[in-house]
């Protein structure tokens, strides 16, 4: 088709940013219009989107919806497109920002429309980071999504905001430089920048490790991977409830995405030579996080540890290179979009009425916040992927993926399953059930009708996906198998 889709994703949110921007502050500290502005604008990206994957056809492999503009005298050029894996990342994308701004109903007062226009100007930049075909189209959005997300940190923030936006953005910045002098040399040493070029001509051997390298220091930073994860708690614990969202449920995405994408479809035989690195860090990450997790009494940290913990069974199930590990891990990483979003929230409506967020201040909730007691346990099993739910779908084709690598490999993640359910069904009880201790607990309010929805639209796919994958499973099969045969066909060459 020639109406530009992908432009109107990455510019409708600005255009909104626009108008919330040029907005009259309202009489009270609400400011409606501008709530009204940025709820429509993301979801009209939802709705469009949505379009995107049912007009999207799943049974080619090549990129559709392909927009190519000559840009700085044809030095570079905007090009965007998507396959079936990056269209699953921007639904999940525009999935998760409305329901954000819905969230800032009680959480954000002051600064409101700079906050929500915040929202936006990152809503186009991860729209954008998965539609690139060029690299430093690429690295323009990857990168530029680190000052709102900075701002969003450092302003809206907790006590400590500061120390912890500070951190979050010298830790991946430095990763990304790295990657913009592999782009760079990318560039000098194919003449293109092009990633579908790229992919068609190939990059030589001799240059792939340290390339791959280079990119791997700015994935690993945002993926996170141990031990390059300790700005996550940090930036988890300070950030405001739908910046702690839009971290856990988009933003790591973004480097997982980079693993399938640039990794692999750009340094095979890279790839294959460091896959004993990958494993021993996932492995890491899954086994060595969960205790942490454990020992945790903020339910904010142990969130995040815990988000360590799922993204290391993602980079496990990406160098499996397998079909079921590549597949798993994608539908891990929309899940963990979908369940680590809620459980933040989650967090979010208690910390609000009782502004604690220490495991120990709750108890007994059971009985006066009951619609939040079973949204919270529908969440809390996704996260330890029990059948039926869609953490259960990508955990297992993950470890299958691996069972066929390495046994060993498999069994040690599998024990990331067994203290996955420790921590956070432990979570679940300490706060949900036993006595009702604290008398200040009497005073909550159950869900109210916004936090409600917001839930309720999280746990239907984490349901459904978890009966029903196929929706998911058809749309990447195709472009997996694609890259499975290319990366074959390209170790075959060195062999």
């Amino acid at each position: 088709m020639n109406f530009p889709f992908l432009s109107s994703l990455i510019l409708l949110p600005l255009i909104g940013s626009f108008f919330i921007l040029i907005t009259k502050p309202g009489k009270n500290t609400n400011n409606k219009s501008a709530k009204y502005v940025a709820l429509f604008t993301s979801f009209s990206n939802f709705i469009i989107s949505i379009y995107i994957w049912y007009i999207f056809d799943p049974h080619i492999f090549d990129f559709q919806f392909v927009e190519n503009k000559s840009w700085i005298n044809g030095f570079i050029n905007y090009k965007v497109g998507i396959d079936g894996i990056s269209i699953l990342f921007i639904i999940l994308t525009t999935l998760i920002s409305p329901l954000c701004i819905i969230s800032v109903n009680n959480t954000v007062t002051n600064k409101l429309k700079e906050f929500l226009i915040a929202i936006l100007v990152m809503e186009s930049l991860m729209i954008g980071v998965f539609c690139s075909l060029d690299l430093v189209i690429f690295y323009l959005f990857f990168e530029g999504g680190l000052i709102p997300m900075f701002l969003i940190i450092g302003i809206w923030g907790g006590s400590r905001r500061v120390y912890s936006a500070f951190k979050f953005f010298l830790f991946t910045l430095l990763g990304s430089v790295l990657m913009l002098v592999a782009i760079i040399s990318i560039f000098w040493i194919n003449g293109t920048t092009d990633i579908v070029e790229l992919y068609k001509t190939g990059i030589h051997v001799k240059y792939q490790y340290l390339l791959w390298l280079a990119f791997f220091s700015s994935f690993a930073v945002k993926t996170p991977m141990w031990p390059v994860h300790t700005w996550l708690p940090d930036a988890h614990v300070e950030a405001p409830t739908a910046g702690s969202v839009l971290l856990a449920a988009i933003l790591l995405k973004m480097a997982g995405y980079g693993f399938i994408r640039f990794s692999i479809g750009l340094f095979p035989v890279a790839s294959e030579y460091f896959i004993p690195l990958i494993y021993f860090l996932s492995l890491v990450a899954i086994v060595y996080t969960s205790f942490v997790a454990l020992m945790q009494d903020d339910m904010k940290k142990l969130i995040a540890y815990s988000s360590v913990a799922h993204m290391g069974y993602v980079t496990l199930g990406i160098f499996t290179m397998t079909q079921q590990g590549l597949e798993g891990s994608i539908v891990q990483m929309i899940s963990h979009g979908l369940v680590s979003a809620a459980l933040f929230l989650c967090v979010g409506v208690v910390y609000e009425r009782m502004h604690s967020r220490l495991i120990a201040s709750y108890g007994g909730i059971v009985s006066i916040m009951p619609r939040y007691a079973v949204l919270f346990m529908i969440f809390t099993l996704a996260a330890i992927g029990l059948p039926g739910t869609s953490g259960f779908i990508g955990e297992f084709l993950i470890l299958m993926g691996a069972f066929k690598k390495s046994i060993i490999v498999a069994t040690i993640a599998t024990l990331g399953v067994i203290l996955g359910a420790a921590y956070m069904l432990w979570l679940y009880k300490r706060v949900i059930f036993g006595k009702l201790n604290n008398i200040e607990l009497i005073k909550m309010l159950d869900l109210n009708k916004s936090e409600t929805f917001i839930l309720v639209s999280l746990a239907i796919p984490t349901l459904v996906f978890g009966f029903y994958p196929e929706p998911l499973l058809n749309t990447i099969e195709v472009s997996i198998n694609n890259l499975i045969d290319t990366y074959n066909y390209q170790i075959s060459l060195i062999e």
